[in-house]
């Protein structure tokens, strides 16, 4: 989850790549006695993520800058709406602008597309999540701003839960191993909280899988008449997810067959960063 440690660790990281040995232009054009005002607007309408991110750029940089976010995370808003108020030292405010905006145009272009795939899915039951395809680094980032959109997170590491995929099954049936057994020996070995997940690519892997127990069945690239049969043989014994081919075009008919998770790389891999933009005064007094 992101919090408070990680914002600082990793926008800090980003002001130090990006200002290695201080700003050479504010600091050799702009008096360091200027103060400033700036507005971050939106040029373009979409869902905010990212407020606290945004603060902690300029917080960072310089403590005597002041961010007012306008609006709380998960906003939807319209061109033209003013997000947030910096004011402070105009320095400060320069050195830090790029970077709190990479980050807060990353993140609600991620909450504004999850939001558009939540939409299509309306009152179908099936629940939209992400993946971990997310920008190394970033992932607690983009995670939220999934969150933000309305959508929900998946595992967040492998760490967290079994998720045994296509070429886990492979070298199991490669070496002559029953994939029921070896399921079922997984989940003996396995605390009762942890979660098991697998994914199947065909009808006919289904049977094994239901036999051990799991609690998730992911169906990766089915058509949707396979789906549709999918849902029905796995009779509510398991979750069920969907995976592969999911785009906007595509993402109502899949809820429509009955799933109960749709999982969405697309959130955070394909993800356009949202045009905002931070319009400064300066003060050279």
């Amino acid at each position: 989850m992101l919090n408070r440690t990680i914002i600082d660790r990793t926008v800090g990281a980003a002001l130090d790549e990006d200002a290695p040995w201080g700003d050479l232009t504010s600091e050799s054009l702009i008096p360091d006695t200027a103060s400033a005002r700036a507005e971050l607007v939106a040029r373009e309408p979409g869902v905010f993520s990212g407020g606290e991110v945004f603060a902690a750029a300029f917080r960072l940089t310089d403590p005597r800058v002041r961010v007012d976010v306008l609006v709380a995370d998960g906003t939807s808003f319209t061109t033209g709406t003013t997000l947030a108020l910096v004011t402070g030292p105009a320095r400060g405010i320069l050195t830090a602008e790029r970077v709190g905006l990479n980050f807060v145009q990353r993140m609600s272009g991620i909450a504004t597309l999850t939001s558009r795939y939540v939409a299509e899915v309306a009152h179908t039951g099936a629940r939209i999540v992400d993946t971990r395809k997310t920008t190394p680094g970033l992932r607690a980032f983009e995670r939220q701003a999934v969150r933000d959109g309305g959508g929900h997170n998946h595992r967040f590491s492998l760490s967290d839960a079994v998720m045994a995929k296509d070429n886990h099954l492979a070298v199991l049936t490669s070496k002559g191993v029953s994939v029921t057994a070896a399921l079922q020996g997984a989940i003996a070995q396995l605390p009762h909280t942890t979660h098991v997940e697998v994914e199947v690519d065909r009808l006919d892997q289904l049977d094994a899988v239901l036999a051990a127990g799991v609690g998730t069945i992911m169906l990766d690239n089915f058509t949707l008449d396979d789906l549709r049969t999918g849902v029905e043989r796995i009779a509510a014994r398991a979750t069920v997810e969907a995976s592969g081919g999911v785009d906007l075009s595509t993402v109502r008919a899949i809820a429509e067959t009955g799933v109960d998770v749709i999982s969405v790389g697309a959130l955070t891999h394909s993800a356009p960063a949202l045009d905002l933009g931070l319009d400064i005064d300066v003060d050279p007094n």
